[in-house]
């Protein structure tokens, strides 16, 4: 279902979930899909305890080839001349989820998603936020009843010390993926198992 597939995949400044994600992107690669990065301004030029952004950016060169989507005149095109099949953007911070949900378009990972759906196509978000159930809970219920906005499974990563906090279980991205070119939302949606 992958193969020969157009994605995009977005990523925000979640830097800790990185991890956890560039294995999915690879995976996406073997598969056969085209994927080309989209990037938030702060991915590039962010160093944090979870990595430099050199270091970050050099390993996902080495996974697709295709050229890093990370200004918006070069988001632009991917619209009606250069049309994804899908736009994925794991992780999404709530910065980023709140955005999206009030039509804010100032990135281009967000540029790349509004497209997609102008398109008619499907948009597939990971969400990792530490107001998840806070503040941005109205936000992300609002993506959750948009059009062809689907989520990657998610839960309370840490119910205890961070009980407002949500992130999607990345290794159910690539199923999401095919779910969601289907135009179906995988389930069930809300994990029960605490993420890793």
């Amino acid at each position: 279902m992958l193969k020969g597939k157009h994605i995009g995949f977005g990523l925000t400044g979640s830097h800790c979930t990185y991890e956890a994600v560039y294995p999915q992107i690879e995976k996406l690669v073997q598969l056969g899909a085209k994927v080309s990065p989209f990037l938030t301004y702060t991915v590039e030029h962010t160093d944090t305890k979870f990595g430099d952004s050199e270091d970050w950016m050099k390993r996902l060169k080495s996974i697709t080839q295709e050229p890093f989507v990370n200004s918006m005149v070069k988001a632009e095109p991917f619209g009606p001349k250069t049309p994804l099949d899908l736009m994925i953007i794991a992780p999404i911070t709530g910065n980023s989820i709140s955005k999206f949900a009030n039509a804010m378009t100032d990135s281009p990972v967000l540029m790349g998603a509004k497209s997609t759906l102008r398109n008619g196509k499907p948009v597939l978000l990971g969400i990792s936020t530490n107001d998840g159930l806070g503040l941005n809970g109205v936000n992300i219920m609002r993506l959750m009843a948009t059009k062809n906005i689907f989520f990657i499974p998610y839960g309370q990563d840490d119910y205890k010390k961070k009980p407002n906090s949500l992130v999607a279980d990345m290794n159910q991205l690539v199923p999401a993926a095919e779910a969601a070119l289907s135009y179906t939302q995988l389930q069930p949606v809300l994990t029960t198992e605490p993420q890793k």
